[in-house]
């Protein structure tokens, strides 16, 4: 089994294309089915008390955007592509780690499709997760597709690299990761701050597969997932639900600061966590994640 080219997932390293096939379903014009399948083992995204890790799902949701926009809707390489807001739920089921990599199906619906010139300019899709027939998760997230030009206009020349040496990390143990260059998040200056200082490194062969000018929505989200950990002391805790929003760009050379709240309980065995990043004094990225509890 191989994978969907590279460009079409914007990855540039083969062992990130979690994508291996799609086609269109039969039920309507912008329905499609996408296969995926994810590794036992991952530099970055290992399984962890029998559990696939959920960064794995989206970043599938992601990857499968922007093979559709590419393979179905035509939008030209080269485009940058702004994603808006991305939502997951999910079973802890789905996740399971099983004696083989896990296979799984996204049955992708796009809508709300603008189009410019004949171009797609912003799409929505929402995705139904289905593992061995059965649907474990769903989720839905939302893009727009910028002309090269255009980017050009808005963005300048911006960096693709800090410049600068990250701050000290917090101890790795304390969000569930084993390797200091995989932590997000700075050590703060008081041990029980829940307020932490962006970790970005632009050479971290995962987090920044390729030179971008801005921090991916992919590092923000794992920066509210370890921001989560930390805030409810649970390290090893399994992401099951998110619902996230970017609201500007998060620029690479400026400080942008992640905050934690724990909000009131949810459902049993699950607590929910607001967290919020800003830089310069206005939010660029804001999400509420539910973890449970899955060992203990």
């Amino acid at each position: 089994m191989g994978t969907v080219p590279r460009g079409y997932v914007h990855r540039a390293a083969v062992a990130e294309v979690f994508l291996t096939g799609w086609e269109a379903a039969a039920d309507s014009a912008d329905s499609f089915v996408v296969r995926a399948q994810w590794p036992r083992g991952h530099a970055l995204f290992a399984p962890l008390g029998g559990y696939q890790d959920p960064m794995l799902l989206v970043e599938s949701i992601r990857q499968a955007g922007s093979l559709l926009a590419h393979a179905e809707y035509r939008v030209p390489f080269g485009h940058q592509f702004l994603m808006w807001d991305m939502s997951f739920t999910a079973e802890a089921s789905a996740f399971a780690v099983g004696a083989t990599p896990t296979d799984v199906e996204l049955h992708v619906v796009c809508h709300d499709i603008v189009r410019r010139g004949g171009t797609v300019v912003r799409m929505r899709y929402t995705v139904a997760v289905r593992r061995a027939g059965r649907t474990v998760a769903g989720g839905t997230a939302s893009f727009s597709c910028i002309n090269p030009s255009v980017h050009r206009r808005l963005r300048g020349e911006r960096p693709t690299s800090t410049g600068s040496v990250p701050p000290a990390p917090v101890d790795p143990a304390v969000l569930g990761r084993a390797r200091r260059q995989d932590v997000l998040l700075a050590a703060p200056a008081e041990a029980r701050d829940m307020r932490w200082e962006l970790r970005v490194d632009t050479g971290h062969p995962i987090l920044f597969d390729h030179p971008v000018d801005h921090v991916p929505g992919m590092v923000l989200i794992e920066a509210a997932r370890q921001a989560a950990r930390v805030a409810t002391a649970q390290p090893d805790a399994l992401l099951v639900g998110m619902e996230s929003e970017f609201t500007r760009y998060t620029e690479l050379d400026e400080p942008c600061w992640v905050e934690a709240h724990v909000e009131p309980s949810g459902a049993a065995g699950e607590t929910r966590v607001r967290v919020d990043a800003e830089q310069n004094g206005e939010q660029v990225f804001t999400a509420l994640l539910t973890l449970r509890r899955v060992n203990g």
